[in-house]
């Protein structure tokens, strides 16, 4: 007997179980908004009120993603949405809202304290940080532990790509169209259609081809 040129897989059984594990809800998410065709790894965590978080149509939660809306806020995630690998989503009280076919990739840690808005088409590289608000300083005689936080909000608008390892600061909008470097501390408002790097980050050049000058009806004379 001659040995099979294909390597021995799962049988239809075992992959029928694997597959099921994947699609499962978690018993601890039921209660929340949840779309047709969500797909959720069972070790995936949710934290809180389940009734805080939302799940549109076709989005993946892949595994060790925390969503956490424990201490307060909503979490909304948009359709066909890919959470990947160890990315944290955690609301402090405020509110993460994803557009629809964003992607959050693995060791993401978004927060929501005073807002994190994301529109659609948003691609958010791995290790990206993006927290909505700061520790108060002003008080040299109590700790900073001690002063409170302030909370304005981040807003990043539809078809931005952040690059890996992206600092986003509180108080900052990322115009529509716009790319963040690599490594970069966004502090500012970023334009549309701009590119930014560099800590902290500042404008490298716009993504607008440039226009062509006018024809004003006269004639260059080149010299040798």
């Amino acid at each position: 007997m001659t040995a099979s040129p294909h390597p021995a897989g799962p049988t239809p059984n075992r992959l029928g179980l694997l597959l099921a594990a994947f699609t499962a809800l978690p018993v601890r998410l039921r209660g929340g908004r949840v779309g047709r065709g969500v797909r959720i790894w069972p070790s995936a965590s949710f934290r809180g009120d389940a009734r805080r978080i939302s799940l549109e149509a076709g989005s993946r939660v892949g595994p060790r993603v925390v969503l956490a809306a424990n201490l307060g806020g909503h979490i909304r995630i948009g359709r066909h949405c890919d959470l990947h690998d160890g990315a944290i989503l955690m609301a402090y009280g405020g509110e993460i809202s994803l557009g629809d076919r964003c992607s959050v990739n693995p060791y993401c840690v978004l927060y929501g304290h005073g807002g994190l808005t994301i529109g659609s088409q948003v691609r958010i590289a791995a290790h990206v940080v993006m927290i909505p608000a700061n520790h108060q300083t002003s008080e040299t005689g109590v700790p900073i532990m001690d002063q409170g936080l302030s909370a304005e909000g981040i807003t990043i608008e539809d078809d931005v790509w952040i690059g890996a390892g992206a600092r986003i600061l509180d108080g900052c909008t990322i115009g529509r169209g716009a790319v963040v470097a690599a490594g970069a501390v966004v502090t500012t408002d970023v334009e549309p259609f701009s590119i930014v790097g560099g800590v902290p980050a500042r404008k490298l050049r716009t993504r607008v081809p440039a226009q062509p000058a006018e024809d004003s009806g006269t004639k260059t004379v080149f010299r040798q």
